[in-house]
């Protein structure tokens, strides 16, 4: 369970969210510029908070009460971004196994076939659809064997049919590796599609959370 209450005042912007995402995926929803991606980066460790805290089950990320800042690298979060992060002057092999991490709990095999990028192993990067590529940075994250996966906004740079094929694999990563997603988006269509609990922010503050209900069988 990842608990986020946190409260930062920037000066020309307060961000004061408080949440719960299980082990499914999360969402959080709303227009550019309230405050979205500053959530992923206080919980990835890249912005400290003034007030708060932030944990993910028995980890203490963040908490000012106790003083306590973990660094990015000891929480143990992937962060996928909109753009990718690939390096140009590695195959998208070495791309794949740059950080991963010995104790990974998943194969390289294991990650190309779920994302079916093996007939892109020995590419370079430049070569690569926008789609393809971000199936490359999800394996990325995958090998270095995170608790955790940030995603944001990774489809909105996407023509609509690739948008929905990274959809769908991201879907796939949650069902077969148990991966707790937080995803991040202004589609309300994307968030209907994937996530199981959707949190709205404006202004920097969450005003609604909805669950989707769970069909019996």
């Amino acid at each position: 369970m990842l608990n986020v209450d946190i409260y930062k005042n920037f000066g020309h912007f307060v961000l004061d969210v408080q949440f719960s995402a299980g082990a499914g995926i999360s969402a959080l929803l709303g227009p550019s510029g309230n405050g979205k991606s500053l959530v992923l980066n206080t919980i990835a460790g890249f912005i400290k908070p003034e007030e708060g805290y932030i944990t993910f089950g028995d980890k203490v990320f963040w908490d000012s009460a106790q003083n306590i800042n973990m660094r990015p690298e000891e929480r143990n979060v992937g962060y996928i971004l909109q753009d990718s992060c690939l390096f140009p002057h590695l195959s998208v092999r070495s791309n794949l196994l740059y950080g991963r991490k010995k104790e990974c709990r998943y194969s390289l095999v294991d990650v190309v076939d779920l994302l079916e990028i093996g007939h892109l192993l020995d590419r370079n990067p430049r070569r690569l659809s926008g789609g393809e590529k971000q199936r490359v940075n999800i394996g990325r994250a995958l090998l270095s064997n995170p608790g955790l996966l940030l995603m944001d906004e990774p489809v909105s740079s996407l023509e609509e049919e690739s948008c929905w094929k990274i959809l769908s694999f991201i879907k796939k990563v949650h069902k077969t590796f148990a991966m707790p997603i937080l995803f991040v988006s202004h589609s309300r269509e994307e968030v209907e599609f994937l996530a199981d609990q959707t949190a709205s922010i404006e202004q920097g503050r969450i005003v609604d959370i909805r669950k989707k209900p769970v069909r019996l069988k």
